[in-house]
């Protein structure tokens, strides 16, 4: 665990609930499949947010947008982890829902049904400069470059934290919506964000190159530095067009890999903050990537 930082973590992103199925084999068509199934807090925002604070930054501020069916429990939920919410009732929209469907056997698979709700409402009208007081970083969930209120959302906070000089990191979100964005205007979006963390997946699609390293490369042409996550295989470190370190994955025996990368991003930006370098971060972040995937669910252990 890391010693707090001296400012607060701003983690902006979606909060959602997830409920989790999971079964062993292929899903039978057309009657049932046995499954075990839980419902449990998520989002890759909040999951983010809830694991800084489980690595030790003391002071994790979460902005997020919810519907008024489920906002008590969210709220509850984050303040049990740790983290200060700071959450938008939306009052039309309900709050997102994703079914996790993850298969126990060989093949390991998730599959994602996502309802995004009130998590991709937020808007410009939902920032304010003051939300960067005691700030030192902000963070943001790439769920946010997927809609149009959000895409201004996310314009109006990074030229927020520009002019306060708070550094801004981003995490992807989703190959799958990634590919409906377009990469150039992706990469058009993330200008000013001095910090990126794609899956493999996302940074060779991000780049057309099938190599993570010759990805994570290229990548760190556009953005000063790039952790590249790679689930069992590590993570890499980038920087002005050549990557400068491979930090080896810790051992795990693996339940459910949902939320794997938001624990690494959370461990990973709770260790940055502290003065650490980025290898040591990225290793703190391996730590709690190891830890993610023997747990059901994207969170950390509860406290207490």
């Amino acid at each position: 665990m890391t010693t707090g930082p001296t400012g607060a973590l701003l983690v902006v992103g979606d909060v959602v609930t997830d409920i989790v199925a999971r079964h062993r084999g292929p899903l039978a068509p057309g009657t049932d499949t046995a499954a075990v199934i839980r419902t449990v807090p998520g989002g890759a925002g909040a999951n983010v947010a809830c694991w800084a604070a489980h690595w030790g930054c003391a002071d994790v501020r979460l902005l997020g947008r919810v519907g008024a069916d489920a906002a008590a429990w969210h709220e509850r939920e984050l303040v049990a982890s740790g983290v200060q919410p700071r959450l938008v009732v939306d009052p039309e929209a309900a709050t997102g829902t994703v079914i996790c469907l993850v298969d126990t056997g060989a093949s390991a698979e998730r599959t994602f049904l996502t309802d995004s709700g009130a998590a991709l409402r937020l808007g410009p009208e939902d920032w304010s400069d003051s939300l960067l007081d005691g700030v030192v970083r902000l963070h943001l969930s790439g769920y946010l470059l997927f809609s149009g209120p959000s895409r201004a959302f996310v314009a109006a906070a990074v030229e927020s934290a520009r002019a306060r000089g708070v550094p801004v990191s981003l995490d992807p979100a989703s190959a799958g919506f990634l590919v409906e964005l377009g990469v150039d205007r992706f990469l058009t979006l993330v200008e000013g964000v001095d910090m990126l963390l794609p899956s493999r997946d996302e940074a060779c699609l991000l780049t057309g190159l099938p190599d993570p390293a010759d990805a994570a490369a290229k990548l760190s042409r556009h953005v000063p530095l790039v952790v590249t996550k790679q689930g069992a295989e590590g993570a890499l470190l980038a920087h002005s067009g050549t990557v400068h370190a491979h930090v080896p994955a810790e051992p795990a025996t693996p339940r459910d890999t949902t939320g794997a990368g938001d624990a690494f991003t959370g461990a990973f930006l709770a260790t940055l903050l502290t003065g650490a370098d980025p290898e040591k971060a990225a290793r703190e972040g391996c730590r709690a990537g190891a830890r993610a995937v023997e747990r059901v669910g994207g969170r950390p252990p509860g406290r207490g």
